[in-house]
């Protein structure tokens, strides 16, 4: 287990849960105790009963196996965080851990809870339209990448002629299912007045287009809820530094929402031409001798910090 200073939000009563498929993991911060239980709707509730009035339950992003906990919680009024994957690992890393096991793991993430409680962000359960806008989102990920692997094999030396007629076959297929998933993103926005809201919005912005827009939407739900570093951070845009000992290397960025920071790089290149207040910051940063990748990376963080800004100035107006 973790072993570190008492943290200042010692007080705090947080439970730390490791979650995988088949089970949970829980650690009590208040008792150092660690227990396990089956991932199943009945299983949680029970488990979670004796602990409602708690002030945190902390779990990650585990590819949606975290979902029955998170609603056996709320249904007990149960303040649930789902954090992020990748601020979590920085955070183990940060402090020197670096066993792994199911049950240090909840202890970590009971440690999480207790020196980030105030910026926690709570849990909500997601807008069916929501739901339904990210999973569209997230299968045109998956199709345009598809499509590129098969542009690269279309384009490389020594390919038949069948192959590269079947080749054809799977880009034009795939082209036809990308339009689709785009018409069917379209009408959800023109049937949801908050969807539709949030887009305009994000579009607003100079160098935001659709696909730049309606990524945010759907990867950074919690857009217009965080505070400037918080929202950098989820983008993957915050860079991290790297230091061992005596050794300092660049910063990097790393982690993030799964495929939101192309994104915003290619928006980020339209905003250094098109907006009337980062334009001039790209070019003095260029003047300045920074590499241009560095220069957009800058634009893109101050961008998904203006958009943060933009939607929780409209969401306050609602």
């Amino acid at each position: 287990m973790p072993q570190h200073h008492r943290p200042a939000n010692a007080g705090l009563r947080i439970l730390g849960a490791d979650v995988a498929k088949s089970h949970v993991v829980f650690h009590d911060s208040l008792t150092g105790r660690s227990w396990t239980t089956a991932n199943a709707p009945a299983d949680l509730s029970q488990a979670l009963y004796a602990y409602a009035d708690y002030d945190w339950l902390v779990c990650e992003t585990t590819g949606g196996y975290e979902r029955q906990l998170l609603e056996a919680a709320m249904q007990l009024g149960l303040t649930s965080c789902r954090a992020d994957a990748a601020q979590v690992k920085a955070f183990i890393a940060s402090h020197g851990g670096r066993a792994k096991t199911d049950r240090i793991d909840a202890a970590w993430l009971a440690r999480y809870g207790l020196e980030r409680a105030h910026r926690l962000l709570a849990w909500q359960t997601p807008d069916p339209h929501r739901q339904a806008f990210a999973e569209l989102l997230r299968h045109r990920q998956s199709l345009l990448a598809q499509r590129t692997q098969a542009k690269n094999r279309r384009s490389a030396p020594g390919g038949g002629q069948r192959l590269q007629a079947l080749l054809d076959e799977q880009i034009a297929f795939l082209t036809r299912q990308i339009d689709r998933i785009d018409q069917d993103m379209a009408d959800l926005v023109q049937a949801v007045p908050d969807l539709a809201r949030d887009e305009q919005t994000l579009r607003a912005i100079p160098g935001v287009g659709p696909v730049a827009a309606r990524s945010l939407i759907a990867l950074l739900p919690e857009l217009g809820r965080l505070g400037p570093k918080q929202a950098a951070s989820l983008a993957g845009l915050a860079p991290h530094p790297r230091e061992s000992g005596k050794l300092k290397g660049r910063r990097r960025m790393n982690g993030g929402r799964n495929g939101l920071r192309p994104v915003l790089f290619m928006a980020a290149l339209a905003a250094a031409r098109a907006h009337p207040s980062l334009s001039p910051v790209y070019q003095r940063l260029i003047s300045a001798g920074k590499p241009k990748r560095l220069a957009i990376a800058a634009i893109a963080r101050k961008l998904v910090v203006i958009a943060n800004a933009k939607l929780r100035d409209h969401q306050q107006l609602t």
